[in-house]
């Protein structure tokens, strides 16, 4: 099709949505261990809903100045598994800068038991935590943090359990 007086347009093809899926089966590039997020969960209490929620919030390491920024993540719950799948970075709406780290909550109000979280990358690496959960002794357990095996796999997410941000209905 010559480009001078075309008679139809070209067509532009579309990006690729990334899926979270293809992510968790995607092998990895070798990379050092680099730690970048935080994950930290803990038990809130949502006085408009009335509703007692587990929350997992992850934060990066890096803190931005003159952006507000959130985690973009895609999350998928499977029975005892939650897959949290991070997708980048998306700018915020903010009229007052400040420093700060591009943070992400994700709320569950039916988790009880034992979970395992797992951090998911777009290239494929994966950082797992085991937590056991119980509302009604209003405690949540960090029992251990891993790597699962995986070609390349590496650490760049830390778990811990945020004891401070608990709140609960009065």
């Amino acid at each position: 099709m010559p480009l001078k007086n075309p008679k139809e347009l070209p067509k532009i093809p579309k990006t690729r949505k990334k899926k979270a899926l293809s992510a968790i089966d995607a092998v990895p590039d070798k990379k050092p261990d680099k730690l970048e997020y935080i994950c930290r969960s803990f038990y809130h209490y949502d006085k408009l809903s009335k509703k007692q929620l587990c929350v997992f919030r992850l934060e990066t390491i890096a803190e931005f100045t003159s952006f507000a920024y959130e985690v973009s993540v895609e999350s998928i719950k499977d029975k005892y598994e939650l897959f949290f799948v991070l997708m980048g970075l998306e700018a915020r709406a903010n009229m007052v800068p400040e420093v700060q780290p591009a943070i992400t909550d994700l709320s569950y109000e039916d988790l009880v038991g034992e979970y395992i979280v797992n951090i998911v990358k777009q290239d494929g690496a994966i950082n797992s935590a085991r937590f056991k959960i119980n509302p009604f002794k209003k405690e949540i357990v960090l029992i251990e943090e891993f790597k699962p095996k995986k070609k390349n796999n590496r650490l760049f997410c830390k778990f811990e359990v945020a004891e401070e941000h608990f709140t609960f209905a009065d």
